[in-house]
């Protein structure tokens, strides 16, 4: 079992012919509500790949469609808790290009208290995977408190901050990031190769296996000397909005399935690239049956 230790966000989209500047006022040619957070969309992600995910999460009571919706999908929500607090939301614009900037307010996502993470993280079976992100509260104890429990624990820490760099992140078996999320784990320029980012990752973190996702020029593996590559795949992005959480919860559905690692990473590329030729973070996310489509006809081709 996986357990989803993640935010859950209403996200507000708004599409635009540019991402608005400061000082503009831009109407907004359409607008949607749609499940959000990168905790959401990952359980969503790795429950529609087939995976098995129990989501840890907070969403205020007035929303709790939401809860129904992954729970449709496939994921427990058995400690998913409905509280008294306004939910987490953003404010999504998408431009012309498929580009998109991001407002956040964090809501009962930051509402964690020690003893109801404590007694989440205890309930889970030694040697289960946690998935964490950085968008709810108090993740040093958490990880602090799956270390003692014998979880393996994957890090998403996104979106980043100087505090993940405090974060006992040797408590970590596996990480997922993007060029940039690791350019400031590192101190490695951004503007550097994969090669220089990988040894970068490598040298803080010896111990942690890393996904390095890099867009237009693929993603790697590497865990000690082992490296894979993923090639990008030619698609025209619509909407790039949650192609990582897409990503991140194939991959993990097939790492529970016991996949080789180049099979984790091709399937995790087709369901991203899948999901941003659609609009929306959760409403993007393909089903498994379209990514193994989309992966055999790519194979053939």
């Amino acid at each position: 079992m996986l357990h989803n230790f993640g935010s859950i966000n209403l996200d507000h989209f708004y599409r635009v012919p540019h991402l608005v500047h400061p000082g503009e006022t831009l109407a907004s040619r359409s607008y949607h509500l749609g499940l959000g957070g990168k905790g959401a969309n990952q359980s969503l992600a790795m429950a529609l790949a087939g995976g098995q995910v129990c989501h840890w999460g907070r969403l205020g009571r007035q929303d709790a469609w939401a809860r129904d919706r992954l729970a449709r999908a496939g994921v427990d929500v058995t400690h998913l808790e409905l509280v008294d607090e306004p939910s987490g939301h953003a404010i999504i614009q998408v431009d012309d290009r498929g580009e998109n900037a991001i407002i956040l307010f964090p809501g009962a996502n930051h509402g964690f208290t020690r003893r109801h993470r404590d007694a989440l993280c205890e309930a889970a079976k030694p040697g289960d995977w946690l998935l964490v992100q950085n968008e709810c509260n108090a993740l040093a104890e958490l990880l602090e408190c799956a270390r003692r429990q014998d979880l393996a624990v994957a890090f998403n820490p996104a979106p980043m901050s100087d505090t993940v760099l405090e974060l006992p992140l040797d408590a970590c078996r596996l990480l997922f990031v993007n060029r940039g999320e690791a350019a400031w784990l590192t101190g490695v320029p951004e503007t550097s190769d994969a090669q220089a980012l990988l040894q970068g990752l490598q040298k803080r973190l010896p111990q942690t296996a890393t996904v390095l996702t890099l867009g237009s020029e693929g993603a790697w593996y590497q865990a000690g000397d082992e490296r894979h590559f993923q090639p990008a795949l030619p698609v025209e992005p619509v909407d790039t909005t949650g192609a990582g959480d897409t990503f991140i919860g194939y991959f993990m559905a097939a790492l529970q399935e016991q996949r080789s690692v180049p099979d984790c990473l091709a399937l995790a590329a087709h369901a991203a690239a899948l999901g941003v030729q659609q609009s929306g973070a959760a409403d993007s996310i393909p089903s498994r049956d379209e990514v193994e489509r989309y992966l055999t006809g790519s194979q053939s081709a």
